[in-house]
Parts: structure tokens; sequence; C-alpha cells
């Protein structure tokens, strides 16, 4: 009887583990360019450079095709990382206290809309 439940909490921690991992990993990639970190990043490395705004402009043009490729790449399978994404919540809330879950479900709302600013200036960006 012990044994069981060992297992049974060795693997929910061992997939909620995975799904942080998986989580973590599918923000860093389908969220990296849409971010304003990357943007700040983005200017720190022409600043370093010393690009003229003729290179800038090319480099951005350049790094912008590409992160239309990688999403049109990672498009299919966005549903399974959202998927993933949901399932790894639901064991979170197994795990937490009502109030911890109150905290994480605002850090998510949180994240959300933070990431919504980022998708609208983007969008003005590119007009």
């Amino acid at each position: 009887m012990q044994r069981s439940k060992q297992q049974a909490l060795a693997f929910l921690l061992g997939a909620v583990l995975v799904g942080g991992v998986l989580g973590f990993s599918a923000e860093r990639v389908l969220g990296r360019e849409h971010s304003q970190r990357s943007w700040a990043q983005r200017t720190a490395l022409y600043d370093d450079l010393e690009l003229s705004p003729a290179q800038r402009e090319a480099m951005d043009s350049v790094m912008d095709e590409r992160n239309r490729r990688v999403d049109s790449l990672l498009r299919p399978i966005k549903p399974q990382i959202d998927s993933i994404r949901a399932n790894s919540r639901t064991q979170f809330y197994t795990i937490f206290t009502p109030e911890q879950r109150a905290k994480f479900e605002t850090r998510v709302r949180e994240d959300s809309l933070r990431r919504a600013e980022g998708h609208k200036s983007r969008e003005q960006k590119r007009k």
C-alpha cells in the first residue's frame, strides 16, 4: 500500500516537473520573439554593434521573417502545447492551497495581459 502511494506521488511530481519544463520551454520558444524583452535585447544588440539606421532596418526585416517562419512551424503544434500547459495547471491546482491557487491564477492573468500588450505593440510597430 505504501509503495503504491509513493509511486503515485512520484508520478504526479514527475508529471508536474515535466509539465513545468515543457511549459517554460514552449513559452521561451513561442513567446520569446513576442516579448517586450526581445525588443530590448534587439536594441541592445544594435547599440552594441553600433548599427546604422539602415542596418537596423535590414536586421529587423531578417529577424521578423525568421520569427514568422518559426511561428508558422510551431502553429500546428501550439494546440498540443496549450493542452500540456492546461493539464499541468490542473495538476498544480491539486497541489496548491486555495490562497496559492488564487495567487497563481492572478499571475497567469497578468502574464496573458502582458503578452497581449506586447502583441499589440508589435503590430503597431509593423504598421
